[in-house]
């Protein structure tokens, strides 16, 4: 009997025929179809008790999964075999801390004698990274963040599809994402979902290295969604859209489903019962891959009623026996894939038909070669060269030359990137077949490079080379026409003429123009010049009077000449006599607001009869021909604001120039200017600024082009002398004009306009009031003070020592301070520790030793950055006082608590008047055994040495008993022994004697006696005011007593004046001696060798003596000084006149007489021979023996010599 299923549209109709001959009858009774399917259910248990028994081959019950973990995390993959006899697994993993070389793919390969299976995952392990965590607090309202960078995981998959749909599987392909800065793709997740649920499962356990992928395990009849994530070291990424649905279908009944009619056929009468089916036919492998095969193959003759499915068998070549694959499942439909084949090993296959009667015999193997499975060569190389070209001024054409192994290229990838930005960005978001492609979406005046990747199944190409940087802006044409050219004016041989610059550069600056003029009567143009003119103002010379004439003009820039303007009007070369002036020219307008906008124009060529006055401008609507004046009176510069205008409306503008005859003729009227305020327009902002204090204005541009440059004016000219502290800052869309010294003379307009844009531009006008106003706001930011919450202070801390203390509002960790005593600079040390706490604003000085000597004024100087303070604190008479009892109360009190030997004063410096240097302190609280010492640099001493060069070091005091230790220490260097030696000299020097000269067995020596020297003291010694240097001849030396200089074997070349300095810091002390003889005293004449006189008369001795100062005259007789008396009588007149007398002269005044004449540069002495005779004797023979005089040296006076000498010494005060 033939049964014919018709199957339309998912509904069933059963006919029949007998005896072989097509006749058709509908079965109505539903009893009969109950009957059939309940055979059919009869017959299944059958079927499966079959195929159970064919289960012998492993199988993963739970297979291997796939982990991505943190670094030195532990983790274990394991999995589920089944079989009989039961299999063998070898792979185990386990990692106790898992490392980043640890990310591969593991697999576990199960096997018994009927079959091997395999099972992978992977393992990518990573470091942790970094991102944007909230951690939740245990208080209310708190958070605490944390921000880390994350690496980006991959972009989306795209274009996934669905192929060889089947009862169990399908394949799924897709193409990756571009990666830019995301790093390699390691792989791919695929995904499904049920149709009618949101559930979707993770289909493959280890991420698929090719963009395809075989998904078995569905359900018969069931449909599904496909997507699919990509996967990088960084972590999964975002997944791809979802597939159309598909229905896991036998393909034969998927095309009846979508078919419109189609008729199955059973012959079972054909069929004997109980009958095996034929072998299949014609097996081969409709796709292969590289873990996997289809295989396809032609279903026996077979007209049996009974099922009828198959059974795969495959032959690893060289290794094993025929294995079963599909042990399981049976298989409905001529077409499989077999999974886990081993990658580059070779198959053969085979099949089995069977129904529940038995299997068939194994088809024809495979021939070996038709299965070597596809071993793909990799990734595509990397494209060639990329070349990018010039678009639009937002677009760039790139090109590129293909790579040389296209490897199954898909497509291609293009990435953008800033130069030296290295942010890369994807042009396209899916690959892009061609090899030329146009990147929209550029910003204008930026510039670029451009890379290139190719893209198969397997992934990204390398990057191409970079192009070449390329600048975004349109590309170059020639410009357009200039237009409107005007007469300016003319004197009959010649006229001059302006025009308006093209309306289009072309993408680069008009530089040149070139002139065509035109005789109207003649009909011919005629080049007037050859080198190209710059400006547009030209004077054209060579003209006929009386001939009317026509002019055009050529633009031309880098690419080449533009296209000529429109022909000027007529203009007849007659010379301009008319009084009033000639057209303004170049009328344009700037800073376009909503009802506002400000017209600029240049003064006319020709003034007229006299000169220019002012200005009108006249303004009309687009389209019509009535003008209307803006100004009533005439403003006498070249612009003018023009406010009330209509917002949107287009309006033309011109300008008429006055002078003392009238009005003259209007200018060329400006181009349409539309009032409508360019979008995000901004104004100039005037201030100061906070950390300078310069007054700036500054301005940002809602515009701005690659070329785009900054114009600052001032009453609309173009600023161009800087020499005045005018600065210009620019910086991308900003740019300020800054005023380093302003002053009054900056008042007025200021404007600046952006060139290249759609008419950026601003101005602002500085006022008197506001000019002054920032003057002093400059200069309280130039000058700045710190704002102090309390002023300089004291507190006194225990043991008396004395907190000098003051709190700002706010100080930086940079601030610097300086303590002052009496205008002394105090310095941190022990004695006077400073300090700061920034957080409070405190600043401090600890004085360790508040005494008497500290009356005075202190007070400390801040600053901090360029801003400053300073605070005084006066302690002078009571407030002193006080301050003094109650630290000394605080140290008494220290004192008592402790119990124990102190200092009650700690070591000091003292100098005596007497040149003595003393170390002194005061100590209390002893008793019998408490002992005192004396340490210098740590070593004990008894000081008692003259004090020099050798006693610096430190010095320490020690109190000691049973009860503890007291220490006071000073240290003797630096400025302290230049403050002990400074001392020293104002008192050598207060008590130097005048210089002495003694004799010496090598010369003569100077002297200059005092209380102290030492060779640290700064002395000079100098002959005729040239300093003298120690050497062999000139020794300069000294003693405790004395400083010396021995002259050796002196000559001639030593005499003159000789001058002694010792130099303290307030004074230099000198003394002066002159050893040239000039000034010396002496005798000049008048005084006999020898006299002879008698008895009872008067003698009268007179000479006459000199010197400078005047010397000092003295008389002796026979060695002995005289006496005065009535009869002697001694006289000095006018300081030169010497004279003595002697009254009544008798035999004892017979004898030799001296006269001395002496000063401080020394003297001379002359003796005079006396005979006294009786009257009435014979005169005495006396025979005169000349005698030299004597020279006497200098000598000091008894009041400058040294008593005594005084030696360094070191004493302690014990006051107990």
């Amino acid at each position: 009997m033939l049964v014919i299923f018709l199957i339309y549209q998912n509904k069933s109709r059963f006919v029949s025929e007998k005896n072989s001959t097509p006749k058709l009858f509908m079965i109505q009774q539903h009893n009969e179809l109950f009957v059939f399917f309940h055979q059919v259910e009869k017959k299944m248990p059958e079927k499966y008790i079959r195929e159970e028994s064919m289960i012998r081959g492993p199988k993963f019950v739970v297979r291997l999964r796939s982990h991505t973990v943190y670094e030195n995390s532990a983790i274990k993959i394991f999995c589920t075999v089944e079989g009989y006899p039961t299999p063998q697994v070898i792979c185990y993993v386990c990692f106790c801390r898992c490392a980043t070389d640890d990310t591969a793919m593991y697999t576990a390969v199960a096997s018994n004698t009927h079959g091997q299976v395999s099972s992978q995952a992977s393992i990518i392990s990573f470091t942790e990274q970094n991102g944007f965590y909230v951690h939740l607090l245990h208080f209310p309202d708190l958070h605490a963040y944390v921000f880390v960078d994350v690496p980006q995981t991959p972009g989306a998959p795209m274009d996934i599809k669905i192929h060889d749909a089947n009862r169990d599987y399908v394949i799924v392909s897709w193409k990756p994402p571009n990666t830019t800065t995301e790093g390699p793709i390691i792989g791919y997740f695929v995904d499904r979902c049920e149709v009618g649920t949101e559930n979707w499962v993770q289909c493959n356990d280890s991420p698929a290295k090719i963009c395809k992928y075989p998904v078995q395990g569905l359900f018969e009849g069931h449909s599904y969604y496909f997507r699919v994530r990509a996967v990088n070291s960084r972590g999964t990424g975002r997944p791809s859209r979802m597939s159309e649905p598909i229905a896991a279908l036998d393909p034969t009944e998927f095309e009846r489903l979508h078919g419109e009619l189609d008729v199955v056929t059973y012959y079972d009468d054909l069929e004997a019962e109980g009958k095996a089916p034929g072998p299949p036919s014609k097996v081969c492998a409709s796709e292969t891959d590289r873990t996997y095969v289809v295989l396809s193959w032609v279903p026996p003759v077979y007209h049996s009623k009974a099922p009828m499915w198959y059974y795969i068998e495959k032959l690893q070549v060289g290794a094993g026996s025929w294995q079963r694959v599909n042990t399981k499942v049976p298989i409905r439909s001529p077409r499989y894939a077999v999974f886990d084949l081993l990658e580059g090993k070779n198959y053969q296959f085979r099949v089995l038909s069977a129904n529940m009667y038995g299997v068939s015999e194994p088809s024809e193997p495979t021939i070996c070669s038709d299965f070597d499975f596809c071993v793909h060569s990799g990734v595509p190389s990397a494209p060639g060269q990329v070349v990018a070209t010039r678009e639009t001024d937002t677009s760039v054409l790139i090109q590129w030359a293909p790579p040389k192994d296209p490897n199954n290229l898909i497509g291609y990838y293009i990435d953008s990137c800033v130069k030296g930005s290295k942010d890369w960005t994807s042009a396209n978001h899916k690959p892009h077949k061609q090899t030329r492609f146009v990147v929209h979406g550029l910003t204008t005046g930026e510039t670029y490079v451009f890379r290139v990747q190719a893209i198969n199944e397997l992934g990204l190409s390398d990057e191409s080379q970079e192009s070449a940087p390329l600048s975004v802006r349109a590309a170059l044409k020639l410009p357009s026409s200039p237009y409107d050219v005007s007469l300016l004016y003319c004197d009959g041989e010649s006229m001059v003429i302006n025009w308006k610059q093209p309306i289009h550069s072309g993408g680069a600056e008009v530089t040149d123009y070139y002139i065509d003029k035109c005789n109207v009567a003649k009909k011919t143009w005629k080049e007037v010049n050859i080198p190209p003119i710059k400006e547009r103002l030209h004077k054209i010379g060579g003209l006929t009077a009386g001939s009317v004439y026509q002019f055009r003009v050529y633009g031309a820039n880098l690419i080449g000449l533009g296209d000529a303007s429109t022909p000027s009007a007529p203009f007849k070369c007659e010379a301009w006599t008319m009084p009033e002036p000639g057209p303004a020219y170049d009328v344009t307008f700037t800073e376009v607001r909503d009802d506002s906008v400000v017209v600029e124009w240049k003064a006319p060529v020709y003034s007229g009869a006299s000169a220019i006055t002012g200005y009108f401008v006249e303004k009309s609507k687009k389209g019509s021909n009535a003008w209307s004046k803006v100004n009533e009176s005439s403003v006498n510069h070249c612009y003018l604001k023009v406010k009330g205008l209509e917002t949107g409306e287009s309006y033309l503008f011109r300008v008429q120039a006055e002078n003392a005859q009238g009005i003259g003729v209007a200018s060329t009227p400006s181009d349409p200017a539309c009032i409508k305020a360019l979008p995000g327009a901004q104004e100039i902002k005037c201030g100061v600024d906070e950390e300078s204090g310069d007054i700036y204005l500054s301005f940002e541009s809602c515009q701005m082009t690659e070329k785009s440059k900054y114009v600052w004016k001032k009453s609309y000219q173009e600023i161009t002398d800087f020499s005045k502290g005018i600065v210009v800052k620019t910086s991308g869309s900003h740019s300020t004009l800054l005023f380093k010294n302003p002053d009054k003379e900056d008042l007025g307009t200021y404007s600046v306009s952006v060139t290249h844009t759609d008419g950026a531009s601003a101005s602002y006008k500085i006022s008197a009031e506001e000019l002054e106003k920032m003057l002093a706001l400059s200069y309280d930011i130039r000058n700045p003070i710190i704002p102090l919450k309390t002023e300089l202070a004291y507190k006194i801390l225990e043991r008396g020592r004395m907190r000098f203390w003051l709190q700002a509002e706010g100080i930086s960790s940079a601030v610097t301070y300086k303590f002052f005593a009496n205008n002394k600079e105090l310095v941190n040390c022990e004695q006077t520790k400073m300090s700061h706490d920034a957080a409070t604003g405190i600043i401090e000085m600890v004085m360790d030793h508040f005494t008497d000597d500290s009356e005075g004024t202190f007070t400390v100087q801040i600053q901090d950055g360029r801003a400053k303070a300073q605070s005084s604190l006066v302690l002078i008479g009571d407030a002193f006082k006080a301050a003094l009892a109650e630290a000394e109360y605080q140290r008494r009190e220290y004192i008592r608590v402790k119990e124990g030997p102190h200092f009650t004063e700690f070591l000091s410096v003292q100098t005596g008047d007497n040149a003595s240097v003393t170390l002194v302190c005061k100590v209390a609280n002893l008793k019998k055994d408490s002992v005192f010492q004396w340490y210098k640099d740590d070593v004990e001493v008894i000081p008692e040495v003259p004090f020099s060069k050798k006693d610096v070091g430190l010095y320490k005091a020690t109190i000691t008993d049973d009860r503890g230790q007291d220490v006071s220490q000073i240290d003797i260097s630096g400025k302290a022994f230049d403050d002990i030696i400074n001392e020293l000299s104002r008192i050598a020097g207060s008590s130097a004697a005048e210089l002495s000269i003694q004799c010496t067995a090598e010369g003569i020596m100077l002297q200059c006696h005092m209380k102290y020297y030492t060779e640290e003291m700064k002395i000079h010694w100098k002959q005729k005011d040239s300093k003298i240097s120690a050497s062999e001849r000139m020794r300069i030396g000294g003693n405790p007593a004395m400083a010396t200089l021995e002259i050796v074997e002196p000559t001639d070349k030593d005499k003159g004046m000789y001058t002694f300095e010792i130099v303290d810091p307030e004074k230099t002390h000198s003394r002066i001696l002159d050893l040239s003889g000039e000034h010396r005293g002496k005798v000049i004449g008048g005084l006999p060798d020898v006299v002879t006189i008698m008895e009872k008369k008067t003698l009268s001795l007179t000479c006459t003596v000199c010197g400078d100062p005047k010397p000092l005259v003295s008389w002796s007789k026979n060695e002995q000084e005289l006496e005065l008396s009535d009869q002697y009588v001694i006289a000095l007149d006018s300081g030169k006149f010497a004279s003595l007398t002697i009254k009544g002269v008798s035999l004892e005044d017979s004898g030799k007489y001296t006269m001395t004449v002496l000063n401080k540069y020394g003297g001379e002495s002359v003796d005079i021979i006396v005979s006294v005779y009786k009257h009435g004797d014979k005169i005495p023979d006396v025979k005169p023996t000349p005698l030299p005089k004597r020279i006497m040296p200098p000598t000091t006076s008894s009041t400058h010599q040294l008593l005594h000498n005084q030696c360094f010494e070191f004493r302690v005060g014990l006051f107990i």
